[in-house]
């Protein structure tokens, strides 16, 4: 039986991203997920990651029949400012991870990996193949790092993967001046589950007294989605209700949103449960603000709007989101979300069927299936 070792960054529970998504798309391997690790200090700065310092002495967890789920030894921080203690930390996990592949008898596995830190454990981990499977520009999120080091050490590991995926053409492109078997991929959905929001669904408690038509967003509430937009509208059309489904990031500010009696904070939500609320918005939003992060982002959640057919009023941002126009509604202004979002209210229900189209072509199943073309092609996992 053929094997990975997949070192991710999101832990599997309990938000299913692209790596649950793909991972859980090869049945016919044994597979080690590796949860990211956590710094020494995580406690220091919320006292609930304390269970993360110890976790990784549990056993594994068995999420699939084939999968099994370990956590990292946590790590020292700044390591995306200091290469010396980016290798020290990858040192320790690699000890850890050949451990694990020991105990399960994997001699040399697919390592398949999503960080640029990967760039100092690659070698230390024997392997039968690499993949690096970018998602994200990793030197734009900000913090404590040095974008010039996450960059110089992203472009390193591309050039020792054997292939290279990326979900954004801006980053392929970059990622392939290192690694001509660089190939875009961009996310996707899991149609069968988010095409369940075209039928009929029971209305969720915390949703019978939000009055419609209802504008929603799902997904994480981070600093780069465009709060103002709907702060305008909510503010010029009292009679519409906006409804936000997600974990809130830290440094978001949203006391303006939250003073307003029409918008709804409803706080994460099990993936299994999305259907039932996205059958009763009457419009999806899809609102990141202009910037470095968002042009290449490959938002999830836009995949699954379209899986559910609903209407979809979205920013210019990312760029692969142009590509929908003639199925969506793009805003560009307060103003113009606001009438972007009227007509989402009275558009033609033929684009229905044609987004729902679009959605099955961007399933998970039609993504994975392309990789595992690509990665036969290559010689790299047949």
């Amino acid at each position: 039986m053929k094997s990975i070792v997949c070192l991710a960054t999101s832990p599997w529970h309990p938000i299913p991203t692209r790596k649950q998504q793909v991972m859980s798309r090869i049945p016919d391997a044994e597979i080690l997920y590796f949860d990211p690790a956590a710094t020494v200090i995580a406690p220091l700065r919320d006292p609930r990651a304390k269970p993360l310092m110890r976790a990784y002495k549990n056993p594994g967890e068995q999420v699939r029949d084939n999968i099994t789920a370990y956590a990292l030894p946590p790590v020292l921080p700044l390591y995306y400012r200091v290469r010396a203690i980016n290798r020290l930390n990858e040192k320790r996990a690699a000890a850890y991870i050949r451990g694990k592949m020991t105990e399960h008898g994997l001699d040399k596995p697919l390592l398949w990996v999503y960080s640029p830190l990967c760039a100092d454990v690659a070698d230390r981990i024997p392997h039968a193949g690499l993949v690096y499977d970018c998602v994200d520009r990793h030197s734009a999120y900000g913090g404590l790092m040095k974008p010039a080091l996450v960059d110089a050490m992203e472009l390193e590991l591309a050039r020792k993967a054997d292939v290279v995926f990326a979900t954004a053409e801006a980053l392929a492109d970059r990622l392939r001046a290192a690694n001509p078997r660089t190939y875009f991929i961009p996310n996707g959905a899991d149609f069968e589950r988010f095409a369940q929001a075209a039928q009929p669904q029971p209305m969720p408690e915390d949703m019978k007294n939000i009055p419609g038509p209802v504008f929603g967003f799902v997904g994480a509430l981070q600093t780069c989605i465009q709060y103002d937009y709907v702060e305008y509208a909510a503010k010029a059309r009292p009679d519409w209700s906006f409804v936000w489904i997600g974990k809130e990031k830290p440094g978001v500010e949203l006391s303006g949103l939250r003073a307003l009696k029409n918008v709804h904070f409803l706080g994460i939500k099990p993936n299994a449960e999305l259907p039932r609320y996205l059958a009763h918005f009457d419009a999806c939003l899809n609102l990141f603000a202009a910037g470095e992060l968002s042009k290449d982002v490959s938002p999830l959640k836009f995949y699954e709007y379209l899986a559910t057919g609903k209407p979809i009023v979205s920013t210019r941002q990312p760029d692969q989101i142009v590509q929908y126009a003639p199925l969506i509604e793009i805003a560009d202004s307060p103003e113009g979300f606001v009438s972007a979002c009227e007509n989402a209210l009275n558009e033609d229900p033929a684009r229905a069927a044609l987004r729902m189209e679009e959605g099955r072509r961007s399933s998970w199943d039609s993504r994975v299936a392309e990789m595992r073309q690509i990665l036969k092609r290559e010689g790299v996992f047949a």
